[in-house]
């Protein structure tokens, strides 16, 4: 058995991605993040949409079709549809950032 909120790196230089579960029709990823931001003038075009969900910390996310920050805290979660640009404008940066995101077609 592992603990979603366990396992975390002391220091993480770039996001911790790991598959939970996948088949053809979805993929559940663990994310976690630590001051991690999506690089300048760069947006997410996902091919499938994703159901997000804030375990622990904080981030702010960007949508290209809104002008104001998503802030998101544990517990809040969100659906991003199918090529809906959006970007992860910041992550707490003084503890772990833990997700939940479901891909799926």
């Amino acid at each position: 058995m592992r603990n979603l909120l366990g396992e975390v790196p002391s220091s993480l230089p770039d996001e911790l991605v790991e598959a939970l579960l996948e088949s053809d029709a979805f993929r559940l990823e663990r994310i976690v993040s630590l001051g991690h931001a999506t690089p300048p003038g760069e947006w997410y075009d996902q091919e499938r949409s994703e159901w997000v969900v804030l375990l622990t910390g904080g981030a702010g996310l960007r949508f290209a079709d809104r002008d104001d920050v998503v802030e998101m805290r544990p517990g809040d979660h969100l659906v991003i549809a199918a090529h809906r640009l959006h970007r992860v404008e910041w992550t707490d940066a003084s503890r772990p950032t833990i997700w939940l995101a479901l891909h799926y077609d």
